[in-house]
């Protein structure tokens, strides 16, 4: 099978090359894509210079924009498996392999990485840990199905859905969207347990502000697309 490790980046010169190379070391059968999507800083070339294959994007779409467009070009080369790997060191690529089991043996056509569904060490902050536990009712709420970690961004993807991802994906944190699409759509989604860290180096773009604004945001376009469908 052909599989393709997607990481999105967004000035991680910092941390880019070391997610690069512990994906050569985990998962060497699988080509690496960094979507440098618009940095002003060195993330294209600590990329380039670890190894992985660089896309740079002019300007910064998003991590939806930069997740469809290696969405894209996994479907363009005839990939069989995606795998989403954030460049800021979150995700362990040890993991992949796990991540991708289920779908090479035909029991899912994504799996997500969880950091809930066992005890784990990331202990996410408070206004985190009620976001996360917002979505998951949201996702039950609307779809009848239970995920545990609804914003983990750790997930790999079978040939049917990497061809709908190149179609359609949200251009705002579209973790959540997508879930509830791809469940209305009769797609299996199953959880694995992952460790998961705090990122080390950087700075996230997500600030309590924005989430507050993302959660307002992606709740009422979910319920206005549900009446649509009523």
């Amino acid at each position: 099978m052909k599989i393709l490790a997607i990481v999105p980046a967004y000035n991680e010169e910092q941390s880019v090359s070391d997610v690069v190379i512990k994906i050569k070391l985990y998962m060497p059968e699988a080509d690496i894509l960094v979507i440098n999507d618009g940095s002003i800083d060195a993330t294209s070339e600590r990329a380039t210079d670890a190894g992985a294959k660089v896309i740079n994007v002019p300007f910064n779409l998003g991590i939806g924009g930069a997740m469809q467009t290696g969405y894209l070009y996994a479907k363009r080369n005839n990939y069989d498996i995606a795998v989403q790997v954030d460049a800021d060191g979150q995700h362990d690529p040890a993991y992949i392999k796990d991540l991708i089991k289920p779908i090479m043996l035909n029991k899912a056509d994504m799996v997500i990485g969880s950091r809930f569904i066992e005890e784990t060490s990331y202990r996410p902050s408070v206004f985190r840990k009620i976001g996360i536990k917002f979505f998951s009712a949201l996702v039950r709420f609307l779809s009848n199905r239970n995920i545990a970690d609804p914003t983990s961004g750790f997930r790999a993807v079978n040939r049917e859905i990497i061809k709908y991802f190149s179609e359609y994906y949200p251009v705002d944190y579209p973790e959540v969207d997508v879930l509830i699409k791809l469940f209305r759509k009769g797609y299996r989604i199953i959880e694995i347990p992952v460790e998961m860290e705090e990122r080390k180096k950087g700075r996230s773009s997500i600030t309590p502000l924005r989430s507050v604004y993302y959660m307002i945001k992606v709740t009422l376009c979910l319920f206005m697309e549900s009446l649509k469908n009523v």
